[in-house]
């Protein structure tokens, strides 16, 4: 499971010509499933996501987490983060879970973040969506569950 962290000051995703989901304060998080991945992988990333101390303190140090600043997530599923650009230009999608497995662990994502008191909005699973954010810093970080459990 892979997902890209990004500190957002403000959020939101539109889908069918409607907002489904907008933070004010928090992260966007772009969740990308492979067919390995299994509910470790969900508690894995949940816990790194939520005690990340990427959010400044009173002398602008990058020492609280989301927890700390009550912020909240953004959650899209992205499948495109398993996209494979090794072979010619067109992106090979292999690695990418199917779409009711994808769809069955970013629920539980979603459903782990609040069970961690965490308020998170979604896009649209399987759609096409429009996502619009200002990242603060910026501050963005790659945090792949495979890379960490497989150790």
């Amino acid at each position: 499971m892979k997902a890209v962290v990004q500190r957002a000051k403000d959020a939101s995703v539109h889908a069918d010509g409607q907002i489904t989901g907008k933070i004010a304060n928090g992260f966007v998080v772009l969740l990308g499933v492979t067919h390995e991945d299994t509910i470790e992988d969900v508690n894995y990333l949940v816990n790194k996501i939520v005690h990340l101390r990427v959010f400044e303190d009173e002398f602008n140090k990058m020492n609280l987490s989301l927890k700390d600043v009550n912020g909240s997530i953004l959650s899209i599923s992205q499948f495109t983060l398993y996209g494979d650009t090794r072979k010619g230009r067109r992106p090979n999608f292999m690695k990418a879970a199917k779409p009711d497995e994808a769809k069955y662990m970013y629920d539980r994502f979603n459903k782990a973040l609040r069970e961690q008191g965490i308020d998170v909005e979604t896009g649209k699973f399987g759609a096409m969506m429009d996502v619009t954010f200002t990242n603060v810093g910026p501050v963005t970080l790659i945090i792949d569950s495979r890379e960490n459990l497989d150790k």
